[in-house]
């Protein structure tokens, strides 16, 4: 089974990812900068986690069901 994405609440429509969190940054992956638009919602492109912006459409509890959108990523 698929495991749902990492969901992470954020109150700006910019965001930037570079896959660490409970690892060193040196691990992860190269930062991303990635822009929420009318869905809600973004996802990384490298290590697929879910920025949902607090209060937006997608701010519910079925936030890890909806499609994939990478849209908006960029170096």
């Amino acid at each position: 089974m698929i495991q749902p994405p990492e969901i992470i609440r954020v109150s700006k429509s910019r965001v930037s990812c570079d896959g660490s969190g409970d690892i060193p940054a040196a691990l992860g992956h190269p930062r991303v900068f990635l822009e929420i638009d009318e869905h809600g919602y973004v996802d990384c492109g490298y290590c697929d986690r879910r920025f949902v912006l607090i209060g937006g459409v997608a701010d519910t509890p079925d936030a890890g069901d909806r499609p994939d959108i990478a849209s908006g990523a960029s170096l």
